[in-house]
């Protein structure tokens, strides 16, 4: 490994994983076994104009599209494309997949839809799915770090689950990896711990040494959960649910349901130290994290 890599770099920063997922309720997947360039879907070979269709219906409707592929798979052994989409709302969220027979179908899809239930011609799809991002031309440590985590869950017991997947988010945090349905990001996973989560997801717990946050909450309500469960030891998937939270300034106050009994914290969003937050970064810039305190 040669030249700056911002994941080792936030390892030494000791940079807080808590409160650093990605902030998206509604996810499309969209099998494609690459190449997949800098930017997903406008570098990928999709057919002509399907990468700017999905990103710009994916962008007004508030859906992550994503590019996924099977570890190892090639570009000739898919038989159809596989597609998910997927909606995190905590203990109401659903998952759901079909085969198209060409990826230009994914077009007929009404993203739009996704906030009441799944699109036209998707089925439940009984989950998880485990995507593992390894977006290696959009930053090095995705692919370096990615890979051997999808390799390692593809020759587990999991391997039904799994996907290498593009961009995510938080590339100083690789391996990276996002739980659908409900949304869950992982971080500075390797082969040993993915396969922890993995085990944790299958038994219906969080696996909290490498939780990132839930997608379908701010980033200062994930900080909050993490920490009450944290302290309390909490590790089912609903055993601590946000109920409400309030802004002012840098200081959000949340309101928390934790194993049936109330909790307030507040959660104050500080800056560190600048550092440069991806391999590709040319600047430096503050270092966000969040302290959190009781506020009874």
């Amino acid at each position: 490994m040669t030249g700056f890599r911002c994941a080792a770099a936030s390892l030494e920063r000791a940079d807080d994983l808590a409160g650093t997922a990605s902030t998206v309720r509604s996810f499309l997947l969209v099998e494609h076994a690459g190449p997949w360039g800098a930017d997903a879907l406008r570098d990928a070979r999709l057919p002509d104009g399907l990468g700017a269709h999905l990103a710009d219906s994916g962008r007004r409707a508030g859906v992550r599209v994503l590019l996924v592929r099977r570890p190892g798979r090639r570009a000739d052994d898919a038989e159809g494309t596989r597609v998910f989409a997927a909606r995190a709302a905590g203990a109401d969220s659903w998952l759901a997949s079909a085969v198209l027979d060409r990826v230009d179908d994914v077009a007929d899809l009404d993203l739009a839809v996704l906030r009441e239930g799944p699109p036209a011609g998707l089925d439940p799809h009984p989950g998880p799915v485990l995507a593992v991002c390894t977006h290696g031309r959009h930053d090095a440590c995705c692919a370096e770090r990615g890979r051997p985590v999808a390799l390692a869950l593809a020759a587990s017991r999991h391997a039904e689950a799994t996907w290498e997947c593009s961009h995510i988010g938080g590339d100083r945090f690789a391996g990276n990896l996002l739980v659908l349905p409900r949304g869950h990001y992982y971080g500075r996973v390797d082969p040993a711990s993915a396969i922890e989560v993995a085990d944790a997801v299958a038994d219906g717990r969080v696996e909290l040494d490498h939780l990132r946050g839930r997608s379908d909450v701010a980033m200062p309500v994930q900080a909050a959960e993490i920490d009450v469960r944290r302290r309390l030891g909490l590790t089912g998937l609903d055993d601590v649910q946000p109920t409400s939270a309030r802004t002012e300034s840098d200081l959000t106050t949340v309101s928390l349901e934790a194993a049936g009994r109330p909790v307030r914290v507040r959660v104050r969003r500080l800056l560190g130290d600048p550092g440069r937050l991806t391999c590709g970064a040319v600047r430096d810039n503050p270092v966000p994290r969040f302290e959190v305190e009781p506020a009874d």
